[in-house]
């Protein structure tokens, strides 16, 4: 199943769009771009001295998607201590392309995930750090509920976080064996879900969360000194209104122990009880999430994978 599309972006077709977008501006070269696991990226240069634009080109199982990231750049817009890009255009008409897309602002520096093997251990923690820091702005932020977010808001709104995670695990469960999982290993995570629910009753009201920064959703630069600072935060087509430390636990579900100690530590304080043991409940949760999501789009290499990070995830309550 293939969910990225394959689309041809001709020079032509891109300037129709920049017309519209942009009177004025004329198209030098389009490129495509690696990385996105459900939108087709494209840099388009421009003449002029204008920065490159960025389109995103989104499938149409999930065609939504386009309005839901759109509203959700606008609602952090300069709310965050690095930018975000900045809107220019949102269609699903489907007269310049067969789907939706979205034209945005190209931002400065390159993802930090391309830059790891370049960087030092130090500098590789401070920017770490630093994600910590725009977590912390995203969840200042408030949202009306817990709940999924669609195209025009929340989808199913739910009036506390428990509500919210027991509905999660009940339908990611029943597509985890749907899709082929184990039922007895199903059994044993919704014991656990249910043995620690508790922990999800600290947190008292939703706020907005990114849901998946990770290195290749955030851009930095080096400084002559050495110095790396965040230059931008991506994608937020997957964020949802929930637990800020549902959000951390996502941030830091790839990391190792160093990176995670200075995610947390760019974090600050939490203040709530618990919380590496909520961490570890959220973790659990997105393995599970993880392991329906390579079902669903057929990448069954990872599945084996990613039933040993189950089975480990559900020991919730080790090494404390």
């Amino acid at each position: 199943m293939t969910i990225k599309p394959d689309v041809q972006v001709t020079g032509p077709v891109a300037q129709t769009i920049i017309d519209e977008a942009l009177p004025g501006e004329f198209v030098r070269s389009v490129s495509k771009l690696h990385g996105g696991a459900i939108a087709a990226i494209y840099e388009i240069a421009l003449t002029s001295n204008r920065a490159p634009v960025i389109l995103k080109v989104y499938p149409q199982l999930l065609h939504w998607k386009m309005r839901k990231e759109a509203n959700m750049l606008a609602l952090v817009q300069d709310r965050l201590r690095v930018p975000t890009p900045r809107v220019l255009a949102v269609d699903d008409t489907k007269r310049h392309l067969k789907l939706n897309y979205l034209l945005v602002t190209k931002l400065e520096g390159t993802l930090l995930g391309s830059m790891e093997k370049t960087l030092g251990a130090e500098q590789y923690l401070t920017a770490y750090r630093q994600i910590g820091g725009v977590l912390r702005d995203i969840h200042g932020i408030p949202m009306p509920a817990f709940g999924s977010i669609g195209a025009d808001g929340i989808m199913t709104p739910h009036v506390s976080n428990r509500a919210y995670l027991t509905t999660q695990f009940e339908r990611k469960l029943e597509e985890y064996t749907r899709r082929g999982g184990d039922g007895s290993h199903a059994r044993s995570i919704a014991a656990i879900a249910s043995s620690y629910a508790h922990l999800l009753d600290h947190c008292m009201a939703a706020v907005l969360c990114h849901n998946d920064l990770h290195a290749s959703n955030v851009l930095a630069e080096v400084a002559a000194d050495g110095t790396v600072e965040l230059s931008g935060v991506l994608d937020l087509e997957n964020a949802q209104a929930a637990d800020p430390l549902m959000d951390l636990a996502k941030a830091a579900y790839y990391l190792g122990p160093s990176e995670r100690r200075a995610l947390i530590q760019g974090y600050g304080d939490t203040g709530r009880p618990q919380v590496g043991l909520t961490l570890r409940y959220y973790h659990l949760y997105f393995a599970l999430v993880l392991w329906c999501w390579m079902a669903e789009i057929g990448d069954t290499a990872a599945l084996p994978g990613l039933t040993r990070d189950l089975q480990r995830a559900t020991h919730v309550d080790s090494d404390l």
